[in-house]
């Protein structure tokens, strides 16, 4: 069963979590018991596929999910048709000890997919076994990749609509043309004048306003997020770290039951605390090191315990991690106060209402024993790719040699040589511009187009382009709305069309 995170003391089964994607006050939805994976349990992993492993792992927290619906929303989420590699997830050795987690071999290129594949197949089941009657509308805040994952793994399905917030200078190139060249029947894509956090606060609004959700059930609509606030989207992450590890394992990298370090570029922590509820699940991890950039409010708080975003925002090279606001670090709030949700609920009004909120050094010195953080800026994150390349020739994007430069950091002040595995969130392609340049600061005066760059990577790489990334030129605009952070709940009506 699954309870918020503030304090409400209503229980719903996966289905229903999945379905309503936040609590009723606000509060995000946890398990209430975090299931274990025994010693055996761990080992069978070694020799699964990324489909059994994650009915392994999925299947523990989907407890009124049918065996054979979970297994289904697997194969239509995780195959050929959607991934380029038949590994889904593989694991991929740099130099000679650099193992690197490639998560973005789905059809957006991009991490995200590793959720937003499964999350339309949870809900559209969900809404089956709940009786739903309502259309789900499914708002979404994207800082660049969330926003092309979930219309691209909701378009089209039954009873849903999907909204996508995005913030007008916030995304890369690719990732704008992406979302608005996007088709579906059930799609609709918004630009905010503004960051993340403006469309992010914007949604978060829509979701708390009475008056709103009044309006749209009148009108048969019941909103739902594809966010990482979502349990539905949190919980197809926890697979990977099973599986990288597992994949340790098969390769001969450490011995079932070794210890291991992941090192994770997070701004919304949603990435990061997957591998934290691995962790609490019996995977054996050392070591959970956030990676930012300039943006590091979170280096921040895992190194004083205060979470202030009152801060200067950065426009970086690593845009989906341009965040001051991270929401599921709620979530971990809520397991490191023991399930103290007076507390996390206080927490959260003073970040609402103060911009800041400190735990103390007790909870900071809980969080320290497992996390540690560092970031990178942009002339470092610069320096990684080329060094990378030309040392191995692997291809890193900005956020990958965010984690790649934290890492560094991380042994050198740490003395620490746990195997370590980076978690690598888009393919280079997606941020072609930073790479390239990195690679070659030559091309900086031809004033190429950005599909000619997306070419003059592959020639000058000999990494191939993804095809999705290669179709885009060819692709429509057709979401052309822009508004203002205090527009989207009009906007919103406007595309419901609700008086």
């Amino acid at each position: 069963m699954y309870i918020s995170t503030r304090g409400d003391k209503e229980k719903l089964s996966a289905a229903n979590a999945i379905k309503n994607g936040i609590a009723l006050d606000g509060g995000l939805f946890v398990p209430e018991s975090i299931p274990k994976l025994s010693e055996q349990q761990l080992l069978a992993l070694v020799d699964m596929n990324y489909g059994q492993r994650a009915f392994a792992i999925l299947e523990k927290f989907l407890e009124d999910y049918q065996k054979d619906e979970i297994k289904a929303s697997i194969c239509a989420a995780y195959n050929e048709s959607k991934f380029d590699n038949p590994d889904i997830a593989p694991l991929v050795t740099v130099g000679e000890d650099r193992h690197v987690l490639e998560l973005w071999h789905g059809p957006t290129s991009a991490f995200k997919d590793m959720a937003l594949q499964l999350l339309p197949q949870l809900l559209s089941r969900a809404l089956k076994k709940t009786g739903e009657k309502k259309e789900v509308v499914i708002l979404v805040a994207t800082s660049g990749d969330t926003g092309k994952a979930a219309l691209e793994g909701f378009k089209d399905i039954e009873q849903i609509k999907i909204i996508v917030f995005y913030p007008r200078e916030g995304v890369s190139k690719i990732q704008r043309l992406q979302m608005v060249s996007q088709e579906g029947q059930n799609v609709a894509v918004v630009s905010v004048q503004g960051n993340f956090d403006d469309a992010q606060t914007g949604v978060k609004k829509i979701f708390n306003d009475n008056i709103i959700n009044f309006r749209l059930q009148e009108q048969g609509f019941q909103l739902s997020s594809a966010n990482s606030i979502n349990w539905g989207r949190l919980v197809p992450q926890i697979v990977y770290y099973f599986s990288a590890y597992a994949d340790m394992v098969k390769g001969g990298k450490i011995a079932q039951g070794g210890a291991v370090n992941f090192v994770v570029p997070t701004g919304n922590f949603g990435n990061i605390l997957a591998g934290y509820y691995a962790k609490l699940m019996g995977l054996p991890i050392h070591k959970l090191i956030c990676a930012s950039n300039s943006n590091n409010v979170l280096t921040d708080f895992l190194h004083t315990g205060i979470y202030n975003r009152n801060r200067g925002f950065h426009k970086t090279l690593s845009p989906s991690m341009d965040i001051l606001i991270s929401s599921n670090l709620e979530r971990l709030l809520y397991h490191v106060t023991g399930g103290n949700t007076a507390q996390v609920k206080a927490w959260m009004e003073e970040l609402q209402n103060s911009g800041t909120y400190n735990i103390g050094n007790d909870y900071l010195s809980q969080l320290q024993e497992i996390f540690w953080a560092d970031w990178a800026n942009d002339e470092e994150t610069v320096a990684v790719i080329k060094d990378v390349f030309s040392r191995y020739h692997y291809l890193a994007d900005p956020h990958t040699a965010v984690a790649w430069h934290v890492y560094n950091s991380y042994r050198r002040q740490t003395g620490d040589y746990t195997p370590a595995v980076l978690v690598s969130t888009a393919s280079p392609f997606k941020f072609n511009e930073s790479v390239l340049l990195a690679i070659d600061n030559s091309i900086r005066n031809e004033n190429q187009s950005e599909f000619a760059m997306l070419h003059s990577l592959a020639d000058r790489t000999g990494w191939p382009v993804p095809n999705a990334l290669a179709d885009l030129a060819h692709k429509e605009i057709l979401h052309k709305i822009n508004c203002s952070k205090e527009e989207m709940p009009a906007v919103l009506m406007e595309i419901l069309k609700i008086d």
